[in-house]
């Protein structure tokens, strides 16, 4: 089986074994933020052209963030296509390019949640709602309080999935292999596991950063 168990903060299965291009991914709730213990299952689609062009990214689980719609897609910049677009406020170079990888797209997704972009958001309502935690120095809570009832919520999908969600920061930075579909194939693997001095890359983790509202976005 494809399927692997949680480390750096993800797991990843394949929907079917058949389908190389259609993932199922659950992100936990980094240590030390709202969103801690949080179980959060998403999508992940690969397009035939992968990695010429970069994946869709959507949750499963209800979220309330600046930067997901509605419909659960999350906007960001790694996914777009590689397009000057002076619009969107997005650097060429924080796009998507050929050398991202599942690994990357999922770090990205994590720190995401705990630092959102309010810059062009995707859910107006909760981009206000997270300016005024912000600007109130966390005095005003309804945005962090909603984000507690989802993570709530998310325990029963983890107990249905027999998944144990890392609570410790050293739990949470076990790496992951992301699974190589079969050895022939590149499709959705690169080596970067197999690379030994990984290892002691300092911010190769989700790294928790205390933000209590101490910078301006």
């Amino acid at each position: 089986g494809i399927e692997k168990s949680g480390g750096e903060g993800f797991r990843v299965t394949l929907v079917d074994e058949g389908d190389l291009y259609n993932w199922e991914v659950a992100i936990f709730g980094p240590p030390s933020t709202f969103y801690e213990g949080g179980y959060f299952k998403a999508q992940l689609k690969f397009p035939i052209d992968y990695p010429y062009s970069p994946p869709t990214f959507r949750f499963l689980t209800k979220m309330w963030h600046p930067n997901i719609y509605e419909n659960g897609d999350v906007c960001i910049s790694i996914l777009h296509p590689p397009i000057d677009d002076p619009q969107s406020g997005e650097l060429a170079s924080e796009r998507w390019n050929p050398t991202q990888n599942v690994r990357t797209i999922l770090l990205s997704v994590i720190s995401l949640l705990n630092e959102p972009n309010t810059f062009s958001p995707a859910n107006v309502d909760a981009s206000v709602m997270y300016r005024r935690w912000k600007e109130s120095k966390g005095c005003d809570r309804e945005y962090t309080e909603i984000i507690r009832k989802q993570v709530l919520n998310t325990k029963a999908d983890a107990e249905v999935d027999g998944v144990k969600v890392p609570i410790t920061l050293a739990e949470y930075c076990i790496k992951t292999k992301v699974p190589a579909p079969d050895e022939g194939s590149d499709l959705l693997y690169d080596d970067y596991y197999e690379d030994d001095d990984m290892e002691d890359e300092g911010d190769s983790c989700y790294e928790v950063q205390d933000d209590s509202g101490n910078e301006e976005s």
